[in-house]
Parts: structure tokens; sequence; C-alpha cells
């Protein structure tokens, strides 16, 4: 069995899993290369830090403290089945499974859909910016299919957004939130983008970064599109 390679972990968290107290695994690998990513060093499928099999004995010691699990990245499904199976042990031991992910394998999140409990799912940008922010032609097309499987499923999922102003306007931003509420999302997430690293040519301002969510006419359309939307502006 391959070895899982995580990059990060974060041993206690009540935001990246609506409704649990959580650990998050950070997974290396990632097939996109988006300019915001603040997890740019896990890119690159390499050697992890962390030893797999103590942190599954450092999980299995939080059987009753932790609820739940978060399997994110870099893209957490990139490592395939050694991330399946981790998944599967890590859920035999009674925990709840969440998953963030990009969307760009949705025959692989069809391989979880009896292990995943919830999913965290990246919705970057229109068709028409995906490219330019993922530097990958077939992002956005794996994202919808990956959206429109799971939505099918019945099973918990948020919709995100993170709201890079060089690559997402207010418009677009309305745009996003009526594809996913025609496809029958529920849960919607507006991120405020952070610049962990902007190059000097192309800096945005906080107005510009602030904008998403000091318009109340654009709030409130989105809102009436689900069931709840969180406005993450920190």
């Amino acid at each position: 069995m391959k070895e899982l390679q995580i990059g990060g972990l974060v041993s206690f968290t009540t935001i990246d899993y609506p409704g649990k107290l959580a650990a998050v695994l950070f997974l290396k690998g990632c097939p996109l290369n988006c300019e915001y990513c603040s997890n740019s060093h896990l890119i690159a499928v390499e050697q992890g830090e962390y030893d797999p099999e103590k942190v599954f004995n450092w999980i299995a010691a939080r059987k009753g403290k932790l609820e739940g699990i978060v399997f994110s990245g870099g893209e957490a499904l990139m490592q395939a089945d050694a991330t399946i199976d981790y998944m599967k042990r890590v859920r035999e031991l009674g925990f709840s499974i969440g998953l963030h992910t990009n969307g760009f394998y949705p025959d692989l999140l069809k391989k979880v859909v009896d292990i995943v409990d919830w999913v965290g799912l990246d919705f970057k940008a229109t068709k028409e910016h995906y490219k330019d922010l993922t530097k990958i032609d077939i992002a956005y097309d794996r994202m919808i299919e990956s959206l429109k499987f799971w939505v099918s499923t019945g099973h918990g999922l948020e919709v995100r957004t993170t709201c890079d102003p060089r690559f997402v306007s207010k418009e677009d931003l309305l745009e996003i939130a009526k594809i996913a509420s025609d496809l029958g999302v529920k849960n919607f997430a507006v991120q405020k983008y952070t610049p962990y690293h902007e190059e000097e040519a192309r800096q945005t301002t906080p107005a510009q970064r602030e904008q998403f969510f000091n318009d109340d006419e654009l709030k409130q359309k989105i809102e009436s599109l689900f069931e709840s939307v969180v406005w993450r502006n920190n």
C-alpha cells in the first residue's frame, strides 16, 4: 500500500468542517497552480513531513474528543488510493470524514462516496476566468462534473468561492452563486482573498478585497439563492 504523504496538520478546528469539532490533514500534491494559493508548498507530490502511522495513532487517541477528520491539501484526491485507504481506516475508528477539494478528480470523488460524509468544494471563478486562475484548461468542466455528482448524492456539501478581485468581480460572484444554486447547492460560502504573495504589478488593495462584503444588495441577492450563506471576511 502506497504511503500517504502528509504536508501539514491542524489539530483542532471548528470552521473547517461545519458543525463538527475536527482536525485537518493537509496532503501533498495539487494539479492546479492557482495564483492566490495559500498552500503553494503542497503543490508538488513529494515526501511528506509527517509519519502517516504516527498521525493515525494520534487520530485514534482523539476518539471522543474530535468528531471529524478533514482531508485537505493541496488536492487530497491527487494521492488517489493512498488517500482513499487512509480515509477508510480513519472512518473505521468512528470519525466523520470531510474533504476539501477543487473537484479536479470526479472519478475519484465517486470512489469515496461511501466514505466521505461532507465536501467543501471550491468554485474558483466563472468559466471565462478559470484557466487564468488555475492554469489548467479542463479544471472548470471537471469541477462542474464533481459538483453535479456530489449534489446528486445528498451528502453534506458547501460550495466556496474565494474572491480574488484579479479573477472574480462582483458580477462574477453572483453568476457563480446562480450556477451553484441552479445545480441544487444549498450551502454557499464567500471567502475573503488574502494576499499571501502578489507581484508588485498585480497588487490588490484592501478596498478591492472588501468590496464583496460591503455591497448589501449583492449580499441579499446571493443569500436569496441558498438555505445558508457564510461570509468569511477574515
